[in-house]
């Protein structure tokens, strides 16, 4: 079975940055590029073929735009519509085809926390059967700098997994916040600060140690920073990317399929970067 990318557009001016990103990731890694528009089914059967035809038509202008604006050949392509509920055709797709990852643009609702919870794209994010990106910026160069916040759960195990074996030749960057108890009461004793120091330090061992342990078992793998920053995960991954403008931010989706994270929320409702969320499993 060949290796396949999906890439669902609504054809909004929005989503050419991830149709770009698209192109470049199926050229790059010599896969298979499935392009998909889902049709309102409401619409008249008459409307529907005309309205067919012209989404076509029009994809196949802005692929042709795309491969010229990046002096690409094309990789292997498939444009197709079908018709239904946008984020169920989606999903559909991308079992049917055993998609290995899945591109979408960012929605037109970006900014606006309270308005993303019924979007197609957190729908996709909670049940995708593959990675899903959402891509949010014209892509100048492969992903090069890809943060990945870590913890101790199997999720995160699995996220870094996948970033060393899809991006080998990227930076990689371990962003772990952590917090101890009694620092409220207690941060401003020498003792105290004497055992978070020690605490903070078994920490980055006991991470670098779950690290090492996945290496071992690759080949050629990327380079890697671990950062421990104290605080809340959402304020200090916000805080983080704001310094250092990451090209694509990893995380896992806690394998909660009617649930997506506050992190997640976060970085779609102010997107610094590209996000990808990996499976739990």
């Amino acid at each position: 079975m060949s290796r396949t990318l999906l890439f669902a557009t609504d054809l909004s001016a929005e989503n050419r940055a991830a149709f770009a990103r698209a192109l470049r990731f199926a050229y790059a890694h010599s896969i298979q590029l499935d392009v998909l528009h889902v049709l309102d089914p409401y619409l008249p059967r008459r409307v529907l073929r005309d309205l067919e035809s012209a989404v076509v038509e029009d994809i196949t202008a802005t692929l042709t735009d795309l491969r010229e604006d990046y002096a690409l050949e094309a990789p292997k392509t498939l444009i197709q519509t079908v018709t239904g509920a946008p984020h169920v055709e989606i999903v559909r797709e991308a079992h049917e085809r055993n998609a290995e990852l899945i591109i979408l643009g960012m929605h037109r609702k970006r900014g606006q926390k309270d308005l993303l919870a019924g979007t197609t794209v957190m729908r996709v994010l909670r049940s995708a059967p593959c990675p899903v990106v959402v891509a949010s910026y014209q892509p100048i160069q492969p992903w090069q700098h890809i943060l990945v916040p870590i913890d101790f759960s199997l999720t995160a195990r699995h996220t870094l997994k996948e970033a060393l074996i899809r991006f080998p030749e990227a930076t990689l960057t371990l962003l772990h916040a952590w917090s101890l108890p009694g620092e409220r009461e207690l941060g401003s004793q020498a003792y105290y600060a004497q055992w978070r120091e020690h605490e903070v330090q078994r920490l980055r061992e006991q991470l670098t140690n779950e690290i090492d342990s996945l290496m071992r078992d690759l080949d050629g793998v990327p380079d890697i920073e671990l950062v421990l920053e104290q605080g809340a995960a959402c304020e200090v991954l916000q805080a983080y990317m704001k310094r250092h403008s990451p090209d694509l931010v990893m995380i896992g989706s806690r394998g909660q399929p009617h649930h997506v994270s506050h992190v997640t929320e976060m970085l779609l409702n102010d997107p610094h970067c590209d996000l990808m969320l990996c499976r739990a499993w």
